[in-house]
């Protein structure tokens, strides 16, 4: 299915040298927008990418090599403050003489950006259309010009650090990494820990020189503790001392990725790396991971889903009860014969 946008697109035959990218949004949003805009630099590389975003979500744009500058606003969500403080980066904007800004936030800051840099040609996200962010993204960027972007997931940076902290934190090389993240926001995304465990130690009876990693933040502590109490050695507990791009380094060096609906499944999928998404309330076209090396499980066979509810109304959250470990790890066994280099696009 097609998109709706917003547009004016670029009309000379030379593609424009200079293009501002817009995202605003949380983490999750944020890193769907990479992949594309990767391919864009990676097929044009003479092309100059800036993005504007938030403080809160600029660590690992600002590491990857596809941006020249990452600007970063502050004032959180706030929309007076984050006003205040575009104003305070708006001289750089300027000097900065953007021929194409593509808003990938499509909102009244970010339109504001746009208007007030007075780009020959800009493009607006469908905030709408029934269609995965990540196809909205790359139609919001093909339209402005003749890019023909693509998925193209992201690699070639640099882990050092990421492996230290594994290290530190007791990671045997040669063992394979599975990253276990039971993150989902609310009640109704929640897999049971009991899950967790369980399929963990079906992976160890088929792959036993493995070591999972949980990357939580400090707010889920006790499903951490569950967890590494029960895997033992087996289990790296990096909840509260690992940031975003230690997240997202981690996750390269992974074999596989089970999560709930966040930040970290999109960090997973962006980059190539087998993905096992557990939706719940969610909405799968809005939301689930894109490529061939990822599955969402989801709610949309079910009467009562996607719900979007934040608590369960049965009680019982049956579109993920429902989910065995058993049924994960079938997937899983389909998923882990795809390799990343299999999912990387011809630029």
């Amino acid at each position: 299915m097609e998109t709706s946008h917003q547009f004016r697109r670029w009309k000379k035959e030379k593609p424009p040298s200079r293009i501002l990218a817009v995202r605003f949004q949380a983490l999750g949003d944020t890193v769907i927008t990479l992949p594309y805009l990767y391919n864009l630099k990676t097929k044009y590389p003479a092309v100059r990418i800036d993005l504007l975003t938030r403080k809160e979500v600029a660590a690992i744009p600002s590491h990857l090599p596809i941006f020249d500058r990452v600007i970063a606003i502050g004032g959180k969500r706030n929309v007076k403050l984050q006003i205040l403080s575009l104003m305070s980066v708006l001289p750089f904007l300027l000097f900065r003489r953007y021929e194409l800004v593509v808003d990938l936030q499509h909102n009244k800051i970010s339109r504001l950006v746009r208007k007030l840099l007075f780009a020959s040609a800009w493009s607006e996200f469908d905030n709408t259309s029934p269609v995965s962010a990540g196809i909205r993204t790359q139609n919001t960027i093909n339209i402005s010009f003749n890019w023909n972007v693509r998925l193209q997931p992201i690699e070639g940076f640099n882990t050092d650090e990421p492996l230290a902290l594994l290290r530190r934190h007791g990671f045997a090389p040669g063992n394979k990494l599975v990253v276990l993240n039971p993150a989902g926001y609310c009640a109704s995304r929640n897999w049971p820990i009991e899950n967790y465990i369980s399929f963990a130690t079906l992976w160890l009876a088929e792959f036993p020189k493995t070591q999972f990693v949980l990357l939580l933040l400090p707010h889920l502590e006790e499903k951490a503790k569950r967890i590494a109490s029960a895997l033992g050695n087996a289990c790296i507990d990096l909840t509260g001392n690992a940031d975003q791009w230690d997240a997202f380094g981690i996750i390269s060096l992974s074999h596989l990725i089970v999560s709930e609906d966040s930040g970290l499944m999109h960090m997973s999928w962006v980059q190539g790396i087998p993905t096992i998404a557990l939706f719940s309330s969610s909405r799968k076209e809005w939301a689930a991971p894109q490529g061939g090396g990822s599955y969402c499980f989801d709610s949309s066979d079910l009467p009562c889903g996607p719900c979007q509810l934040e608590v369960c109304k049965f009680g019982d959250n049956r579109c993920l009860t429902r989910i065995t470990p058993e049924r994960v790890m079938s997937k899983c066994r389909e998923l882990i014969q795809i390799k990343s280099t299999d999912l990387i696009v011809s630029v």
